[in-house]
């Protein structure tokens, strides 16, 4: 079964989030776990998330994606900017594992001219000091597009973050096809070879979430400027052979196209639409 669905907000509730995704033909979502560019999280409506809990039951919700917001950087040089990184991951972890919530994916960090190993080496501290291994949650270092001082852009580096934490079961990918496009992995003309280095490096079984994009930006550009699907450099027939792949097609795929509601209630028709063509 086909599990698909956009980022959707949650600032009118999880449960009208759920309900959202209803009507636009998903069977999951993604959803920022606090405000994407702001400090504190919102607390939690006991209500709301009663509802919620039945909509997602009821309706055989897929696993639900949460994303770490913008201001989470755990490759930090800036002290008070490393601290306030720490502090979030924590009580997010804490936070989507009680709502149980499946995965929660984030930006692995930006060293901003500290070098990329000593930023992996801070992603991982962080990482060791949140996760207790106790949790149900699984995190996923997002694959990225290698703009700035990013970290993560490699297979490489995101194996080495990997291989640093402790409970590195609790650890998984969330894979960007934009990002990686970008980044100079060639989805389009060699997905085989693409997908054969990544199981090589990191393992296939560590691969859980699809962050499902076209790209504005030519191949191997290091820019992240998502486009819809079908509309970008990527291309509709190379997502689609993507989506089809056996060793991914079984994995959720979230939309974080440059689309409102009824834009993706299209586009997630469109896909159910040539998916069942084939």
């Amino acid at each position: 079964m086909l599990v698909i669905g956009p980022h959707i907000s949650i600032s009118k509730g999880y449960a009208k989030a759920a309900e959202t995704a209803l009507q636009i033909g998903a069977n999951t979502f993604q959803f920022f776990s606090r405000n994407p560019r702001g400090g504190n999280a919102k607390a939690f409506d006991e209500k709301d998330l009663a509802k919620f809990q039945k909509l997602r039951k009821e309706n055989n919700f897929g696993p639900l994606l949460a994303h770490a917001p913008y201001t989470m950087n755990l490759a930090a040089a800036k002290d008070d900017v490393y601290e306030f990184a720490r502090k979030v991951i924590r009580e997010d972890i804490e936070r989507m594992d009680s709502l149980g919530i499946e995965y929660m994916c984030f930006h692995p960090g930006s060293h901003v001219g500290g070098g990329t190993e000593v930023g992996i080496d801070k992603i991982a501290d962080a990482l060791n000091e949140a996760i207790s291994g106790d949790e149900n949650i699984m995190l996923l270092l997002e694959t990225m597009s290698g703009k700035g001082t990013e970290v993560g852009i490699t297979f490489e580096e995101i194996k080495k973050i990997i291989d640093k934490v402790e409970h590195s079961e609790r650890l998984g990918v969330c894979l960007d096809t934009c990002h990686i496009f970008s980044a100079g992995y060639d989805i389009v003309n060699d997905l085989d070879g693409v997908l054969y280095e990544f199981d090589n490096i990191i393992g296939l079984d560590k691969l859980k979430t699809i962050h499902l994009n076209d790209s504005m930006m030519p191949f191997g550009d290091k820019k992240d400027r998502h486009a819809v699907i079908g509309e970008g450099k990527i291309g509709l027939e190379a997502i689609i052979n993507f989506m089809t792949n056996p060793r991914i097609k079984h994995l959720p795929f979230f939309l974080e196209t440059p689309l409102e509601d009824e834009g993706h209630k299209e586009e997630i028709k469109s896909i159910k639409e040539i998916l069942s063509s084939k």
